[in-house]
């Protein structure tokens, strides 16, 4: 049997400008806004090419802090180019690192990013992304 991830519910102060920051600037796809009475609003947005999506809104993980997910991961095949892309969308992040022994340190020109390469970002509310690049797996 399989057991998939589908959602991820991530905790934010403010759904009108969360949604603008993942649909516009990270570049997630909006599946639906939904509105069901005053005190429920869910947003769902997906990364492209993901069969995981997160949902943001009101009246859901109402018991986690807005901010307060930290870790979440996404996996890209090239680094240099989504870090781009995020940059062109005015996303604040980091420059791309290299996972090592000791922690992280910035990544080198022409340096192998394979498994090792990172970006980090947070959205509005402080929950904190990594970007990490897999171009193949085994």
């Amino acid at each position: 049997m399989n057991w998939t991830l589908e959602v991820v519910v991530v905790p934010v102060s403010d759904v009108d400008r969360a949604r603008s920051f993942y649909a516009d600037q990270v570049g997630f796809n909006v599946d639906h806004d939904t509105k069901i009475g005053n005190e429920l609003r869910v947003v769902q947005l997906t990364p492209p090419g993901s069969g995981c999506s997160v949902v943001i809104g009101t009246g859901i993980g109402d018991s986690m802090a807005p901010g307060s997910l930290k870790g979440l991961q996404l996996v890209v095949s090239n680094l240099p180019k989504a870090r781009a892309e995020l940059v062109e969308r005015g996303v604040d992040l980091t420059e791309i690192q290299i996972a090592g022994p000791g922690g992280f340190r910035p990544a080198n020109d022409g340096e192998d990013l394979d498994n090792v390469g990172f970006v980090f970002f947070a959205d509005p509310d402080g929950n904190s992304w990594a970007v990490q690049q897999i171009s193949s797996r085994p």
